[in-house]
């Protein structure tokens, strides 16, 4: 690790920048070369990969508000991945789903640093200006805003590093590549500070909870590095911290709302049922605040800032409460002990006209999970700063405010329905069947239809038993439970299952997924200044208890996936062929293809490596289309007998279709076992006929004959006078409409074209 210092000219930047190796590449914090203006500014470079930070907080406090008004922004632009952007409007729009989550990545880690009570606007952005398709940006971005606000003067207890942890042959590997991604068996990003982890996000393919606990103290390691080189960059060059104005009480106040409320407010807050508890402490609230600010008026006192306060107060009085009985009894607000799961319920089949659905009930928290098949071109299309991809799963996640017990505005997903709904995606990937066992689309929605806390964990376990109910092979059920902490006086306890009041005053929202062998998912979110690695094995330990539980009570209502897809599901069939074989199918201008779809009413999707996707309404439509496909890549067999439709018809012949896009030549000679002066006496334009292949030529052409098959009028009569048994390539055939012509070239005279004088040319029979 080397500090640098560069003032390039008299006039120009003076730019000092930090070094370190980061898992065999460097890492390089830089400050002081652009964006000057804003309070704090740092780009951070790995490999080729850059991005920049910057911090900005308002002068003054925001007034008449409770809460830190923290803003994170993460900005893709297309142009470090060298793209421009897609759609009729070229520029950049809305922000794509990674960089909402990059965003929230980004936010967790540093927002419980700030002091508590600073109410100072902040807003923290990280602009992405190149991308080298290998190190991803993300974890960049939690580093460079940790670094912004350490060398700025807003006041940030930080700094903050971040890694990527990686498992490969069974070995953790720090910050893995893209390439190296795609064969990982983990993904888990985490952030902390010098002594503690702040957060936890990733993926696993079902990895034990003891690798879980080693991959985040490797990860720990290489955070003790980043953050140090953080102090470095700050005792370089970073600014004075102000002085923050935070929003203080007089602790009277506090006592006097204590003890007006005295006793009464155990009986309002020790409810199972959250409406009865909502509903008390509602009005133990309004009673306290009333008393107090009639008090006030009868002072002379701002009764409007009176309201606030005691508001406030009460608050304040009643998180206290919560914790307390948490850390002195072991006392939750709906009675259960620490380790205890609200009671479950669920059934699935629940809605009549789609492919899989259940309901998943924990508590007052419920999950309407619904699944829909579709084909390949359902897939969702990535346009972002990576490779060019597609997803085959996606799962959506809605919570509506009636859910909730509210009236408000619905504006489309919010940063929190993204995240959620991306967790309980990474939950399932593990376990969902490949492509080329289930060749479907999946889309799963979890409709939040009542919420009091883990509806992100509800929303796996319906998603599970709504898969298991469209029928879709999952490797195993997969679970997840939302563990709390309340730390306090040097205590702590852990929770399982929290519901919204101890997420809401607790000090951890730790969400645990995976199957009976191991984790699948994680997320860990805290408002203290970190945790250390002993209580997060005791918190994945109670988790692995917890998600038996759940798990067992999944199997209660169903234990394995349906054998049978609904009969309202599309039926997906596929079928390999030789990469060569792709142009036939599709034809000159898709004309075949387009053919084979109009014909069976199925959709057809090629891919590159000659794997086809036939999806159909039902089993007989997607049948025939693969039918006809396998006719087309069908390799002709000398003696083989065929059914086929006449297409053309010529003086010496007939063009028989005997597969889509490829046709065989019937010479007069061979229309059945006696003698026709015109082609026509035997056979008319769209007569499907029975052929046998009598000669396969060297340049791939068919010769057919017809004799004795089943359009053959004398195959079952002797008498009638006997043709010339010869065709093409043996002796010469009889002298008829220019059957020497054909016999000499191979083929048959050019038909002449309707209204003009020069023939067409018919595809495989062109004259030589």
């Amino acid at each position: 690790m080397s500090t640098e210092i560069d003032t390039r000219t008299a006039v120009g930047p003076t730019i000092t920048q930090e070094r370190l190796m980061v898992a065999g590449r460097e890492m390089i914090f830089e400050t002081g070369r652009i964006a000057g203006l804003a309070d704090g500014a740092v780009t951070v470079r790995y490999g080729d990969t850059l991005i920049l930070s910057t911090a900005v907080s308002s002068p003054e406090p925001r007034e008449g508000i409770d809460f830190f008004p923290l803003t994170v922004d993460y900005e893709e632009r297309m142009y470090a991945a060298g793209k421009i952007p897609g759609g009729f409007i070229k520029r950049e729009g809305r922000p794509s789903e990674h960089a909402i989550l990059s965003a929230r990545l980004t936010d967790r880690p540093i927002r419980p640093l700030f002091p508590k009570g600073f109410r100072n606007d902040v807003h923290v952005i990280s602009t992405v200006f190149s991308t080298d398709q290998q190190n991803d940006p993300d974890i960049l971005s939690v580093n460079g805003a940790s670094a912004a606000l350490t060398v700025s003067s807003i006041p940030f207890d930080g700094p903050v590093g971040a890694v990527r942890i990686g498992m490969l042959d069974d070995a953790l590997v720090v910050n893995p590549t893209h390439e190296q991604l795609q064969e990982s068996l983990m993904d888990v990003v985490v952030a902390g500070t010098a002594d503690a982890i702040m957060m936890v996000e990733g993926e696993a393919s079902e990895v034990s909870e003891t690798t879980l606990t080693e991959a985040i103290a490797l990860a720990h390691q290489q955070i003790q590095r980043i953050v140090e080189a953080q102090l470095a960059l700050q005792r370089a060059v970073g600014k004075p911290k102000q002085e923050p104005v935070l929003a203080k009480r007089d602790p009277a106040i506090d006592e006097a709302v204590r003890a007006y409320a005295g006793d009464r407010l155990d009986g309002a807050l020790y409810h199972a049922d959250k409406s009865q508890r909502t509903t008390a402490t509602s009005e133990l609230k309004t009673e306290v605040v009333s008393h107090f600010v009639a008090l006030a008026e009868a002072a002379g006192e701002d009764a409007r800032a009176a309201k606030k306060l005691y508001n406030e107060a009460f608050e304040d009085m009643l998180k206290a409460e919560v914790r307390r009985g948490i850390i002195e009894r072991g006392y939750r607000p709906d009675g259960r002990t620490p380790t205890e799961i609200r009671p479950i319920w669920g059934e699935v089949g629940y809605l009549p006209r789609t492919h899989g659905s259940a309901i998943f009930t924990r508590g007052q928290s419920q999950a309407v999970s619904v699944v829909t098949l579709g084909s390949t071109r359902d897939d969702q299309m990535i346009d972002g700063l990576g490779l060019d991809t597609s997803k085959r799963y996606m799962h959506h996640y809605n919570f509506p405010p009636y859910s909730v017990n509210e009236a408000r505005f619905m504006r489309g997903p919010s940063r929190r329905d993204i995240g959620h709904g991306s967790l309980a995606e990474r939950a399932l990937l593990a376990v969902l069947p490949e492509q080329d066992e289930f060749p479907y689309v999946l889309r799963v929605v979890s409709e939040i239809v009542s919420s009091n806390g883990s509806t992100s964990m509800a929303s796996v376990c319906g998603s599970t038993m709504a898969l298991m109910d469209a029928g879709v092979p999952l490797k195993a059920p997969v679970a997840g439970v939302a563990m709390g902490l309340v730390i306090a006086d040097g205590r702590y306890q852990v929770l399982t299952d929290i519901q919204g009041l101890e997420d809401f005053y607790g000090d951890m929202d730790f969400k645990v997924a995976g199957t009976g062998q191991g984790v699948t998912a994680i997320q860990m979110d805290i408002k203290v200044r970190g945790i250390t690695t002993e209580i997060m094995r005791e918190a994945l330990a109670q988790a692995l208890e917890g998600r038996l539980h759940i798990l067992g009570k999944m199997a209660d209502v169903i234990q394995r996936p349906r054998t049978e897809r609904s009969p309202l599901a599309p039926v997906i069939a596929t079928v390999k062929v030789e990469v060569d074989q792709i142009g036939g199918i599709i034809g000159p201008g898709g004309k075949t293809v387009r053919a084979i779809q109009e014909a069976t009413g199925a959709k057809i999707d090629i891919e590159e490596d000659g794997t086809i996707f036939v999806t159909g309404a039902d089993a007989d439509g997607a049948a025939e289309a693969i039918e006809m496909i396998r006719k087309i890549t069908w390799t002709p067999t000398v003696g083989e007998v065929m059914t086929g439709q006449v297409k053309t018809i010529i003086p010496v012949g007939a063009f028989v279709e005997i597969t889509p896009g490829k046709d065989g030549f019937v010479h007069i000679s061979q229309l059945g076992s006696k003698r026709f002066e015109r082609v026509e006496d035997a056979v008319k334009v769209g007569d499907m006929v029975e052929v046998r292949i009598s000669e396969i030529r060297n340049d791939g052409k068919i010769n057919l004959t017809m004799r004795g098959l089943a359009n053959d009028p004398a195959k079952d009569n002797p008498e009638i006078p006997q043709g010339d048994d010869r065709s093409r390539g043996g002796d010469r055939g009889p002298r008829q409409g220019g059957g020497d012509r054909y016999q000499r070239h191979g083929g048959p005279p050019r038909e002449r074209r309707e209204g003009g004088d020069r023939p067409p040319r018919r595809r495989g029979y062109d004259e030589q």
